[in-house]
């Protein structure tokens, strides 16, 4: 982390004059480990924050000038906005993430008094569903927080953050990759109830094993994927199983009470999106216990029941991702392997023993660009802590 400090500071000095009274801060992406397209529907979610993240630095200007550079998006120069003109911009796309998080403090009655000048620079793969995008929402919060005194917690910044995605950046966004971020704690992923935001830490003890990411290379647009469409049908199939069942969300049924009354959806996919999320819920529950007993095998099978409900029922995997996992499972070694985060191209989240890791590598990388036509990437990644200033 020093290294890049000094990296994105002398960048910053070479961008914007020099680095006099700049900050350097850090916040985490994040990786689900199991329980996907839940945290919309009610259930529960297991990710955990990681050690590659968004670095930023940032220090208050004397005007309403908003200048911002990302080392990740260099062609585009310094994109200037202002406090007065905070709106969504197609043309400037990555900056309605700050902005947006700025607008969102505004509305919650924490008015940014000043402009600033910000730089990034992440090392999350773009638009591999390790969620950049909330990674720079968190951040943006942890710097306003910082730089003008608002008293709001980590977790508050987690709910700001998901507010700008839905209000600002029109992204249907549950609270989990927030919450991950701003929440962090090494070596511990969190068991979080997206109904009620209750949550524990749970130890991440794989003893002889690693959280491999498979990049997929496929990249993806949330907002203009099938993301809100999904949602929609589990609101629809909630409508209906609501005329039978007293429930508030997906995430209250177990799996029989579901398919008891299943029939009253009458409508065969918004069936098996509910479905999904159901028997998704359920199998986060019982990962957790899994691992809390220290049955990491038992663990590995759930995630990969998850990827399978995933492919079949909610049908968000695709070529790119079944193939990833497809050959993970071939590999001797292979714990469990899934996709990871919204679908649709991304990543895939493998455990793995550390004497497979390198034939994993090779074996799936090599077996995925004969089929897909191109490389994947792949990362060794740890639990991380949630976000900071360096």
């Amino acid at each position: 982390m020093s290294d890049m400090k000094t990296i994105v500071l002398n960048k910053f000095a070479k961008v914007f004059g020099d680095c006099e009274g700049a900050k350097v801060y850090f916040a985490p992406g994040r990786v689900n480990l199991i329980g996907e397209h839940t945290d919309y529907n009610g259930g529960h979610v297991f990710p955990c924050a990681l050690t590659i993240g968004t670095y930023a630095v940032a220090r208050k200007r004397e005007d309403n000038k908003l200048r911002f550079f990302s080392m990740n998006f260099e062609q585009l120069g310094v994109i200037e906005s202002s406090l007065d003109d905070l709106k969504p911009y197609k043309e400037a796309d990555w900056t309605n993430y700050p902005k947006g998080v700025i607008w969102a403090f505004g509305e919650k009655g924490m008015k940014v008094p000043q402009g600033m000048d910000i730089l990034l620079n992440g090392n999350i793969p773009n638009g591999s569903g390790l969620s950049s995008s909330a990674s720079v929402e968190v951040l943006t919060g942890y710097i306003l927080k910082d730089l003008f005194g608002f008293e709001v917690s980590n977790q508050k910044l987690a709910l700001i953050g998901q507010f700008s995605e839905n209000k600002f950046n029109g992204v249907n966004c549950g609270i989990m990759d927030q919450f991950a971020i701003a929440m962090g704690k090494a070596d511990n992923a969190i068991f979080l109830d997206t109904a009620n935001l209750e949550f524990t830490y749970a130890p991440i003890k794989l003893e002889g094993a690693k959280i491999v990411i498979s990049c997929s290379n496929k990249k993806r647009g949330l907002g203009d994927s099938k993301y809100n469409e999904r949602r929609k049908e589990c609101e629809d199939a909630l409508a209906s199983l609501q005329t039978v069942v007293d429930i508030k969300s997906l995430g209250e049924l177990d799996e029989e009470t579901f398919e008891k009354h299943a029939a009253v959806i009458g409508d065969e996919v918004k069936i098996r999106r509910a479905r999904h999320a159901v028997y998704e819920n359920q199998r986060t529950v019982k990962a957790v216990a899994a691992l809390n007993a220290n049955d990491v095998t038992l663990f590995g099978e759930l995630m990969n029941a998850s990827h399978d409900s995933l492919r079949d029922d909610y049908e968000v995997t695709g070529i790119e991702l079944d193939t990833l996992v497809d050959e993970a499972r071939k590999v001797p070694g292979v714990i469990g392997s899934r996709m990871t985060g919204a679908g649709f191209g991304g990543c895939t989240v493998s455990l793995v023993k550390d004497e497979a890791i390198d034939s994993f590598i090779a074996q799936v990388g090599e077996n995925y660009e004969k089929k897909i036509g191109y490389a994947a990437d792949f990362y060794v990644v740890s639990v991380g802590d949630g976000p900071c200033i360096l």
